[in-house]
């Protein structure tokens, strides 16, 4: 077999017993082989600010590298006021820049939103694809992936307990790997 893809995983949530954190370690487990996922942690990146582009904050620098590296990128994220969640956006702005130097581009990429509620972040799901138009992430369209009750998914461990979403996560991550294949750059 051949190396796997490395995937860079962006959780949106920073919160310590995060859903969408759960959801990212579980969709590793469902991954197939040929996809290595890690996540990359944003919650330590300084906010953007231009003005400090001259003299680089090591954090952003890091980060930047590291996205560079992957071979994809899995966003996973809840909706915060119909959108993604500052640390999400900031992260986003960080690794776009400086401009014409964005470490997205060209990146085959999936979201996947996942919320308590019935309609699983699409809000979020949707605003984060226009961002990633504009970045150049070709990003996977089809299976879209709304996890509407993710607080009922997971057992006390954090382990997923819930059969038809584990299904669900592990024919989304199979498109997602095929999506790779057929996007990524040489």
């Amino acid at each position: 077999m051949s190396t796997p893809r490395d995937v860079a995983v962006l959780v949106g949530s920073l919160r310590k017993e995060s859903y969408n954190r759960k959801l990212a370690m579980a969709l590793a487990q469902v991954a197939p082989p040929e996809l290595k996922l890690e996540i990359v942690e944003i919650g330590q990146l300084p906010l953007y600010n231009e003005d400090a582009e001259a003299n680089a904050p090591a954090q952003w620098t890091a980060f930047r590298d590291r996205i560079r590296r992957a071979d994809a990128l899995l966003f996973v994220t809840p909706e915060y006021n119909r959108s993604v969640p500052a640390a999400l956006k900031n992260a986003i702005d960080v690794g776009s820049r400086p401009y014409g130097s964005s470490a997205w581009d060209r990146k085959p990429g999936a979201v996947i939103s996942a919320s308590p509620g019935a309609i699983g972040g699409f809000g979020a799901n949707h605003h984060l694809r226009q961002s990633l138009v504009f970045l150049n992430v070709p990003v996977l369209q089809m299976p879209e992936a709304y996890i509407g009750g993710v607080n009922k998914l997971f057992d006390d461990s954090g382990a997923l307990n819930n059969e038809s979403t584990r299904a669900f996560l592990g024919t989304f991550m199979t498109a997602f790997a095929d999506w790779i294949e057929r996007t990524a750059v040489a």
